[in-house]
């Protein structure tokens, strides 16, 4: 597990898991968290059961059927059966907010005063469609009292994109022109983390942590789509204690 090194209040808990420590084999070895990869369905079960009692949840995590979008939910009796959204966000305790990504960027909120967290999946298309802005206007706190820390995910030197992704950026920000590095053929080099930060920052978030763990890089820790193709998938979960 890896926990996040953020200033968040006392009553917020919150990790990310790596590949290491379950029961999947194969291309999902070992702690796959995701049922919706091809991996045999009694150790992706055995799994979240282990993560459950290691991390001593209070209930089952609110798991969302990520769909690359901006959509956020509230964390409670909804996620028993997962809702198409790429965040969700818990005000009480015992709702944990969850994301499961192999590449794509994580990212866990929390307030200053410990009464909200939320948990975002954000690829390129998530981020580029607003879901982190989308989560800090769900929280319904004031942006300058919302801290974020950021997950593992694809790193600048591997993630290589086309002309379409850096437009979608600069088109709506100029700034983002910083977080891309040109490549042979058109082709982009891009930084996650640099456009998240951008991202919140123009959202009124400052207080941003965490970054620089690479998902592709880390073959021994994390799971990566690009990398491998068929793989599983970590999780980063939040919750108020």
């Amino acid at each position: 597990m890896i926990v996040p090194d953020w200033p968040a209040p006392a009553n917020v808990a919150a990790a990310s898991t790596t590949r290491r420590g379950g029961f999947s084999r194969g291309p999902w070895s070992s702690f796959n968290l995701a049922d919706h990869v091809g991996d045999d369905a009694a150790a992706v079960r055995a799994n979240r059961r282990r993560l459950r009692e290691r991390l001593d949840l209070p209930a089952e995590p609110c798991w969302l059927s990520q769909v690359h979008g901006a959509g956020v939910v509230e964390a409670g009796d909804a996620c028993s059966r997962p809702p198409r959204a790429d965040a969700s966000v818990a005000r009480a305790p015992g709702r944990v907010s969850v994301v499961l990504t192999a590449d794509c960027l994580p990212a866990l909120f929390c307030d200053r005063a410990g009464r909200c967290v939320a948990a975002a999946h954000a690829g390129w298309r998530g981020l580029a469609a607003g879901v982190l802005e989308q989560t800090v206007a769900s929280m319904r706190v004031d942006p300058g009292d919302i801290l974020v820390w950021l997950g593992p995910a694809i790193g600048p030197a591997a993630f290589e994109v086309g002309a379409e992704v850096r437009t979608a950026f600069v088109h709506a920000d100029p700034a983002a022109a910083e977080a891309f590095e040109a490549r042979p053929g058109e082709r982009w080099l891009a930084d996650l983390h640099a456009l998240a930060r951008l991202r919140l920052a123009a959202a009124g978030v400052d207080a941003v942590y965490g970054g620089g763990r690479c998902t592709w890089r880390e073959r021994d820790t994390f799971y990566s789509y690009r990398r491998d193709g068929v793989t599983g998938r970590m999780a980063s979960l939040v919750w108020l204690r």
